[in-house]
């Protein structure tokens, strides 16, 4: 980097704001991937996506492309993409089953699924030379580290820093709370995703999630038009509207109804927001599920597990994860200016069909490529970096409720629903990342 303020990193960072360089600049997104994403943990993928030996899907962390496979003995693998012979792919495709071994297609060296070389063609050829079979050089590298927990697969490819459990810290709520709400303890993931690349740098996409006083600017139009349709319903029929109405007319919420909610920042820059969705209407469906709720965990439990009224958790730096409506959107920067995410989608275990309808109506209506929810972030992720990237001022501010959120035993917890906490938790978390070289 030069020697202007993007020589010292802790210079673009601000209690209170945020230097745009932080979004816009080519060197900065490098150290990232090298000190962040490459350095840290990041979501892989779900076991239920290779529930077989030989089944594999392919993915991103950081600039590395990576395969998760499962083993002969059950055993999910995480290893890099890459031939060690002269570099080749081994598997191009987003998901498959590789059969018995990965086999090179250029030229035909093979591998064990764990990643350890089978054998390679004309042997005798390497005989005299420093090849050597069992040397590890000459294996599928695998991820320095990989772990699972209640079913999601993360991989580390630093060997420094603390596991999984310890890591994820507060944000575990996550992953816990959408399994509790399966009456067998389990999620599985439904394939295929949606996959979009946004035209902004990722962390836009990051802070935008626990922002509660864009969603009744940005999304009204949108909000209203259900809103309407949904008062029409209830006029005519005399009955409610389906609960997908409320999905987007809940988007017309005013400003005070946004600030009764509450984040909270927890260590590795892991945010939640609480409140919001309380989707637990007393029609038949619902009763269905809750009657296999009480089956597999009893009431009392039930009333517990139900009783969690988590909208948003934000995993750092890869996830946002919706637990109540099973849903989860991994992040995968590209460039400073080109972010991939994938929108997956999960079906609670032995809940009723309805119940998964509920999430996929959703995933639909909220989070898809086509809705005019996503269309609406979409095109305000663009106009803010196109904006950072120009010369009108150098500073993106984070001054609402900036020095007044409490902080207790390294959580905070926002003062105001509207506070930009994680806007600020987020990038502190980013400062210690880049200062440490990712080891935390």
């Amino acid at each position: 980097m030069d020697g202007s303020i993007t020589g010292d990193i802790r210079a673009l960072v601000e209690p209170d704001r945020v230097h745009r360089k932080c979004y816009t600049d080519p060197e900065i997104f490098a150290l990232e991937m090298q000190n962040i994403h490459e350095k840290t943990w990041v979501f892989v993928g779900h076991e239920s996506q290779v529930k077989n030996p030989g089944d594999y899907y392919t993915t991103l962390i950081g600039r590395q492309p990576m395969i998760m496979v499962r083993a002969k003995d059950g055993k999910v693998h995480v290893l890099y993409n890459r031939c060690p012979h002269r570099g080749a792919m081994l598997c191009p495709d987003r998901h498959g089953n590789t059969g018995q071994t990965f086999k090179c297609s250029y030229h035909a060296w093979r591998f064990n699924l764990d990643g350890s070389l089978l054998k390679v063609p004309v042997a005798e050829q390497y005989e005299g030379t420093r090849f050597d079979l069992n040397n590890k050089q000459f294996h599928m590298k695998p991820a320095e580290r990989v772990e699972s927990y209640r079913g999601f697969v993360f991989a580390n490819l630093s060997h420094d820093g603390p596991d999984l459990k310890t890591h994820l810290s507060g944000a575990l709520r996550a992953f816990d709370d959408m399994c509790d709400r399966a009456p067998e303890g389990e999620v599985e993931i439904v394939p295929n995703c949606f996959r979009m690349i946004q035209k902004s740098n990722w962390k836009i996409f990051l802070e935008n999630q626990l922002d509660a006083v864009h969603p009744s600017i940005v999304h009204e139009s949108s909000g209203r038009a259900a809103l309407e349709v949904e008062k029409d319903i209830e006029k005519r029929t005399g009955k409610k509207a389906p609960l997908s109405y409320h999905y987007i007319s809940a988007f017309t919420e005013p400003f005070f109804r946004w600030d009764t909610l509450n984040t909270m920042g927890f260590p590795n820059g892991h945010c939640t927001l609480e409140g919001y969705m309380g989707l637990r209407p007393k029609d038949p469906d619902t009763l269905e599920y809750e009657a296999a709720m009480h089956k597999h965990y009893g009431k009392e439990r039930t009333e517990e597990i139900l009783g969690v009224n988590l909208h948003h958790v934000l995993v750092y730096p890869c996830l946002s994860v919706q637990s109540p409506l099973q849903q989860l959107r991994a992040v995968r920067p590209l460039a400073a200016d080109r972010t991939l995410t994938e929108i997956w989608h999960f079906r609670l275990k032995g809940a009723p069909e309805a119940i998964y309808r509920r999430s996929l109506d959703y995933y639909y209506l909220v989070n898809a490529p086509s809705t005019m929810i996503n269309a609406d972030d979409l095109d305000n992720f663009w106009r803010c970096h196109t904006g950072l990237s120009s010369e009108g001022g150098d500073w993106v501010s984070f001054h609402r409720n900036a020095g007044q959120d409490p902080n207790k035993d390294g959580v905070y917890t926002s003062v105001t629903g509207m506070s930009e906490l994680p806007m600020r938790h987020m990038m502190k978390a980013w400062t210690d990342y880049m200062t440490a070289g990712g080891r935390r």
